[in-house]
Order: C-alpha cells, then structure tokens, then sequence
C-alpha cells in the first residue's frame, strides 16, 4: 500500500498538477449563468459538471487524504514524549500556510491576477512535493495486513474509549462556539475590515504560532495529561475575556489584546489536545484511529458552530460569551477517566 511519505508525496504531486489546471482557467466567464433546457436545476447541474468544479472535488479528495497521511507519519515517527513538540511544529506550519495562502496568494492574484496567484501556488506545492520525497521513513510494523475495520474494532475494544470519544468531543466545545462569533462581534464593536485584516487577522495567526510553540514544549515537559489541564483551563479562559470584553466595552487596543490572547490560548491547548489523540492511537493503525478521533472533534465544531449565531442572537455577546465559557468545563471531567488511554505498541 505505500509509505506514509509515499501517499504524502503523492497527494502533493496531484495537489501540484490541479494548482497549474487552477492557473489554466478563464475565471471571469467561469460562472457566467447559462441557458439551460431543464431551467435552474440543469443549469447548477451544468455548472457542477464544469472542470472547475471537478478539479476542485480532486484537490479537496487529495488534501484530506495528505492530511490523514501526515497525521499517521506523525504518530508513526515520533514517540508519546515528542508528541508536544512535534505538534507545535505542526501547528505553526499550518498556520503559516493559512496565511500564505489565504493572505499573501490572495494578495498578489488583487496585485497581479488569479492566473499569478496560482502560478506562484504551483511552485509552492512543488516544493513541498521534493521535500516530501526526502522525508526519513518512518518505522512500521512488519505485521502481515488486516480487514479494513480491524482498526475501529481494535479502538473500541480499548478500556476508557468512550471516555476518550466525549473527550474528543468536548474539550474545544467552547473554542468552536466561541469562534464563528468574534467576528461579528468585532464588527459591532466598530472594527473596519481592514482593521480586522490588517491587525486582527495577522495578529491572531502570530498569537496561535506562538501558543503552539509553547503549549508543545510545556506538553513535552509536563506530560501530556498535566498539559491538558494547565494548558485547557488557559484555553477556557479565553471565553472569560470576550465576556469582559462584550460586557465592558472596553477601547479596540484592548478588544484587540482579547482577541489575541485566546489564539494564543487556542494554541496552547492545540498543542495538548492532539498530542493526546495521537498517544491514543496505535503506531500500525494510526491513520484510520487517528482520523476516527478528528471525525469526532468536527462533529464538535459542526454542531457548536451551527447553533451559534441563534443562540448569539437571543442571548446577547456577554452572556452567549459566558456559556461558551460554560462549554469548556466538562471535558474536564472526564481527564481522570482518560489518563491511562495512550496506546502502548
């Protein structure tokens, strides 16, 4: 079935190939509505069938399958005291690569064109493609192959895993709720959007980097399950500012240092949480465990965030700020049922 770096590799290669079919396309006529026989249904059929769209399915197939094969090279490369740092490396780099390309890339396709923009991504995906070619091996294990399920079966046969499922569950149930609302608050506070861009936005992604570093080298240094509460407790704390903040009323420098501190709590607790996922997790089943317990942390975000604007709405930003903070207590509760959960293989 391939290495790891194999399937990484690979996704990047196809991730390059679509990037340069990206650059290739003719965007102002792209979506232009046309005449269609079967009325507004054939013609959003029509519009789905375009090459576009296709190549956009492919490179969201080819971007979550890097994603599970970099988590499983993770777990595979490293041991349970590495995890802390190895993950604050992580997390910085994909914070580095938001901004890169949601920022700097859209950024020149405004100064240059689309075409520019994606051009310059192709390069950049390239590059990535070589350096995921020299990645060292990871270690496996030389057991013959199992059924496909025997991974799911294995992980609910662990004691405590329905602990550890809630945990994934809850324990940034107050970030996910918390997030899709900052930026209206901000907004209602009287940000400009190019205070928000410019200051917040930059800002943030700096504040979660350096969380990360931190958070990975404390886990590292405490241990994961001491990391969790230290580092959650500062995470759910960031709740607390917002309330403060949204009650007060306080200057945009200050709303602004709110903002910036609970990225940087966002990614001290990161740094614990998915060290802890990954101890979870046996090195020859890593992927398919791994992307087991992160479905579970985006059934989290996908229900908090869908009932956070009505629940904003009909509450007010302090005290729907308050509730957020509220959220983040009973992931708590079950540490002392997950302490023993890592994997030993």
């Amino acid at each position: 079935m391939g290495t790891r770096r194999q399937w990484i590799a690979a996704c990047l290669a196809g991730l390059t190939l679509l990037t340069l079919v990206f650059s290739r396309m003719d965007y102002e006529t792209l979506m232009q509505p046309a005449w269609h026989p079967l009325g507004e249904l054939g013609r959003a059929a029509a519009l789905l069938s375009r090459p576009f769209w296709i190549a956009l399915l492919l490179m969201v197939f080819l971007s979550a399958t890097q994603d599970i094969a970099i988590d499983a090279y993770t777990i595979e490369a490293t041991t349970t005291s590495e995890l802390g740092v190895a993950n604050s490396v992580r997390i910085a780099a994909y914070r580095i690569a938001m901004f890169t390309a949601g920022g700097l890339l859209i950024w020149l396709a405004g100064r240059a064109s689309w075409a520019t923009s994606f051009q310059t991504g192709t390069v950049l995906v390239a590059g990535l493609t070589l350096l995921a070619l020299v990645l060292p091996t990871a270690p496996r294990s030389a057991a013959p192959p199992v059924a496909i399920w025997e991974p799911l079966r294995a992980l609910l046969r662990r004691p405590g895993i329905w602990a550890v499922a809630l945990f994934a569950m809850l324990f940034k149930l107050d970030i996910y709720a918390m997030d899709p609302m900052t930026r209206p608050f901000w907004v209602d506070r009287g940000f400009t959007l190019e205070e928000i861009g410019a200051i917040l936005t930059t800002g943030r992604i700096l504040a979660t980097v350096a969380g990360a570093v931190i958070g990975g080298v404390l886990t590292s240094r405490w241990g994961i399950f001491r990391a969790l509460w230290v580092l959650g407790l500062v995470q759910a704390l960031s709740s607390l500012g917002y309330a403060g903040a949204a009650i007060a009323a306080p200057s945009k420098p200050l709303l602004a240092g709110v903002a910036l501190f609970e990225n940087f709590a966002h990614g001290l607790g990161t740094s614990a949480f998915v060290a802890f996922l990954m101890s979870v997790c046996e090195r020859r089943y890593a992927a398919t465990q791994y992307a087991v317990l992160s479905a579970l942390l985006a059934l989290g975000r996908t229900v908090a965030g869908a009932a956070s604007g009505a629940l904003a709405e009909h509450l007010g930003y302090g005290h729907y700020f308050l509730v957020t903070f509220l959220l983040g207590l009973p992931a708590f509760a079950l540490l002392p049922a997950i302490r023993n959960a890592a994997a030993h293989d």
